[in-house]
């Protein structure tokens, strides 16, 4: 373990970074950051509700913090990521929380691998259907980059026109599943959560109005109230 609490796994060639906490017993939570950020932005009120019940680790995803910037980043190497550290970690089922970029992984993971998803909890997730207008990809901003500037560019390319399979196949989503929506101060359309949710088996879709894209960093009790409420389901 690293100074800063940080640990290390080696899949595909990839070195992954990431910090765990809480429980030896219970279903592991998995985190997903969005884009730009790692596993140190889920540190709050979340982690100490999961912690008594469940192992929870955070991931920082290739391309971020301290795991490799290795150059690639379709969907499909972020979806082999988690699998080889799912592997790695000898986890053969988890619960899987996503933010924005971040819980696309989680959900594509959970059209792969049905089988190994338990929960699913969706925050401030993005349709992936074709982007119109689509959007422009953007120029690195100036200073020394926090993350690997050519993540934002690959994921502007496969978010403007994305592979059909990944909303055709969200009815192979067996877990259940909350999508989490920020209200009306969230730049996604949140219609699009409830699109998706009337397309995955067992979601339904929760609204924390005023939080925002940023739910869990706006309004971490009540998002770590929902969570927990949701996984507490029978």
């Amino acid at each position: 373990m690293s100074e800063n609490g940080t640990q290390m796994v080696r899949t595909g060639g990839v070195r992954l970074s990431y910090r765990s906490w809480g429980a030896e017993e219970g279903v592991p939570v998995v985190l997903l950051h969005c884009l730009g950020e790692d596993g140190e932005d889920w540190r709050g009120p979340l982690i100490s509700g999961l912690a008594g019940a469940h192992p929870v680790h955070a991931l920082d995803l290739r391309g971020h913090g301290g795991s490799d910037w290795p150059g690639s980043y379709g969907m499909d190497d972020f979806v082999g990521d988690l699998r080889g550290f799912l592997d790695e970690l000898g986890i053969d089922k988890a619960i899987l929380v996503g933010h924005s970029f971040g819980s696309v992984v989680a959900y594509l993971f959970a059209q792969e691998y049905p089988e190994r998803v338990v929960r699913l909890v969706l925050e401030e997730t993005g349709a992936m259907r074709p982007v119109r207008p689509p959007q422009e990809v953007p120029e690195p901003p100036p200073g020394a980059p926090l993350f690997d500037w050519e993540v934002k560019v690959q994921w502007t390319r496969q978010r403007n026109d994305p592979d059909p399979r990944w909303w055709d196949r969200l009815p192979a989503i067996t877990a259940p599943t909350l999508l989490v929506g920020g209200g009306d101060r969230s730049h996604l359309p949140q219609e699009d959560l409830r699109l998706m949710a009337d397309r995955i088996p067992q979601a339904r879709v929760l609204t924390i109005d005023g939080a925002g894209h940023l739910v869990h960093e706006a309004r971490p009790m009540e998002f770590t109230r929902a969570v927990l409420d949701f996984l507490a389901e029978s």
